[in-house]
């Protein structure tokens, strides 16, 4: 008798591989589900794997499109980024492979889903919230918090004897001595031997970038194009080559930021669940957008309503790091960002050069900048006597707090 249906969040490598066999031999029948993201994987193997492996049914979907549309492009128009380095790109990938896993159980009518997150990640977080938040009614099943399950598989010595038992393909080139996750957005490397905040990463780590040292020797010059904060062409000022499909913008973006090593960082971060964790990320697309993104807010957004989403942007990075992307306050962050991206409109000129970004010239129809007003050479419209008050009233406010000082000082 089955204990019921649960859709399995599968990667096709050895860890969600023992998952679906442990689950059937716990009684249940597994629905394998894999998302195309953007990863390097033949999802055709993958697929075969699992019906091998006695999934029920097996569903690969791609999501790229809507990874980028729905889920980096808000990411973008709020500046994301995590402790004021991490541009989220796991992150952001997690609540649009759980809305599909959700939808997927739903469809089949399977009443469990299951990832194979560990239980000291973020990850477990933000699956497992997204998955509440849009189907309440589901029973969460994470192997690596039930202790039947992690107290039997201590490591990967023993995942791989169980594999051999059951017939399950092991891999047969050896394993990276660190873990790895990759989408469209980004690649991050974590755990292993980068354990130790202080060893360098091995050069043959990265995988999406070049070496900033071997990267061409002369740059590519390109421009983006936004309307309502989000990138709607870029073209290459040299060739002429342009793309202007969401998915087409952010590969070719990819590419020329890969080709010049740009967007990598190695960091340490505090993961929501408790500890910090050193995280290893690159993400040229992204880090080139960012860059752009920032230098069109600024010239055609207001200040004080650019003050006010700095903040929000920040709230909302935490929101997504820490996996409450269907929250309620994170919707209201969100349509508030979207607000403030209305008049967000112009094109960036910049330049990719050997690791860097520069910006090299804006324009915008709806800009805020007034060339003739700010002028040295130009009187315009404004009376340089209108300094004076906000020189005096700072005056008050700086000689008031220099006097406090020094009568505190005195009293010592």
């Amino acid at each position: 008798m089955s204990k019921g249906t649960v859709v399995l969040a599968y990667s096709g490598g050895l860890d969600t591989s023992c998952i679906l066999v442990w689950l059937k031999e716990e009684g249940y029948d597994v629905i394998a589900y894999l998302a195309n993201i953007g990863q390097d994987e033949d999802f055709e193997a993958a697929q075969k794997k699992a019906e091998s492996l006695g999934a029920k049914k097996v569903f690969i979907e791609d999501l790229r499109v809507e990874f980028v549309e729905e889920f980096i492009w808000p990411s973008l128009q709020a500046s994301a980024i995590y402790e004021d380095r991490y541009l989220l790109g796991t992150s952001v990938a997690r609540p649009c492979i759980a809305r599909r896993q959700v939808q997927i159980a739903r469809q089949e009518g399977a009443q469990y889903v299951s990832h194979g997150a560990t239980g000291k990640g973020n990850d477990q977080v933000r699956f497992e919230l997204t998955c509440y938040a849009l189907y309440p009614e589901v029973k969460i099943i994470a192997p690596w918090r039930i202790p039947e399950f992690y107290n039997r598989f201590k490591g990967r010595k023993d995942l791989m004897d169980y594999a051999e038992k059951h017939g399950i393909p092991v891999p047969v080139t050896p394993k990276a001595p660190w873990s790895m996750d990759a989408n469209l957005m980004h690649i991050s490397y974590e755990s292993g031997i980068l354990e130790n905040p202080k060893s360098h990463a091995p050069s043959d780590l990265y995988l999406m970038t070049k070496n900033p040292e071997d990267s061409p020797s002369s740059p590519d010059v390109i421009e983006l194009e936004f309307r309502k904060g989000v990138p709607v062409k870029v073209s290459h000022l040299s060739d002429g080559k342009s793309k202007d499909t969401p998915l087409e913008i952010f590969t070719y973006l990819n590419e020329i930021g890969g080709k010049h090593g740009v967007g990598r960082i190695d960091i340490v971060e505090n993961r929501f669940i408790g500890m910090k964790s050193r995280g290893i990320y690159e993400t040229p697309g992204g880090t080139i957008l960012h860059h752009a993104h920032l230098d069109i807010e600024a010239f055609t957004m207001d200040r004080e309503v650019r003050r006010i989403k700095q903040g929000l942007g920040i709230r909302f990075s935490e929101l997504l790091y820490n996996g409450f992307w269907y929250s309620p306050e994170c919707d209201f962050v969100r349509h508030c960002i979207d607000k403030s991206q209305e008049s967000v409109e112009g094109k960036v000129q910049l330049s990719v050069f050997k690791g860097q970004v520069y910006i090299l010239g804006r324009e915008s129809p709806k800009s805020l900048y007034n060339e003739e007003l700010v002028s040295m050479d130009v009187q315009g419209d404004y009376d340089p006597c209108d300094a004076s008050g906000f020189i005096k009233i700072n005056a008050v406010r700086l000689r008031e707090h220099h006097r406090l000082q020094g009568d505190a000082a005195s009293k010592k």
